[in-house]
């Protein structure tokens, strides 16, 4: 167990979105959070919790998470196999990875994988938000809710042309013109955040305007 105190959730649904990764809604139980934080999320009485952090909006009655299967992990297949009414261990939001001013123009938000998941719950709690969204997958079937952003996803592909922009979101920071944005946002793995901050730095961003949250 990560933290001694948590609270009981039950399961509301279990919603697929790509053959790996899927959106577990459950009760919020009036737990407070923030945009961009996350919360500890474990099977009631396995004894192991892992982060995820929150899909949803900060005025939604419910919490999502969105989660990705990993084989053999302590949490995420024990998650999947979940049903409407099975209970969880949640518990309190961490993080300080949010929003530094809702209302600036223009913001990047930039993602691998499950690293999409504090975009989308800025998105609910703030869809006024002026943004592009660069997320990084291997191929098209990884990209989680294309539909949901529209035409303001770039959606990089790193093994498959399949994509808007085949090449890793690395590649199109170098390749593009950032001086539109006003905050840059950098949400996955440490490898790509390191890169992204070179890049950054290089191309004169102030590092003041860019904010990141590294999953592993």
């Amino acid at each position: 167990m990560n933290r001694a105190e948590y609270k009981i959730h039950r399961v509301i649904s279990l919603s697929n979105i790509t053959p790996t990764v899927f959106i577990l809604r459950f009760e919020r139980k009036c737990l407070v959070f923030s945009a961009g934080q996350h919360v500890n999320v474990g099977i009631h009485g396995s004894g192991y919790t892992r982060e995820y952090s929150v899909y949803s909006g900060v005025d939604e009655p419910f919490l999502e998470i969105l989660v990705k299967e990993v084989i053999d992990g302590w949490v995420s297949p024990k998650l999947r196999e979940l049903k409407e009414g099975d209970e969880l261990m949640v518990e309190a939001a961490l993080g300080y990875f949010g929003l530094a001013d809702a209302g600036a123009k223009k913001q990047l938000f930039v993602a691998t994988g499950t690293g999409v998941a504090p975009y989308h719950c800025f998105l609910q709690s703030f869809p006024d938000i002026d943004y592009h969204l660069l997320h990084g997958v291997t191929e098209l079937a990884e990209g989680c809710d294309r539909e949901y952003y529209g035409d303001k996803l770039t959606l990089c592909t790193s093994r498959k042309d399949d994509g808007d922009y085949y090449g890793r979101v690395t590649r199109w920071l170098e390749e593009h013109d950032l001086s539109p944005y006003k905050h840059i946002y950098l949400c996955g793995n440490r490898k790509m955040i390191n890169e992204a901050y070179q890049i950054l730095e290089a191309k004169g961003i102030d590092y003041r305007n860019i904010h990141a949250e590294a999953y592993f």
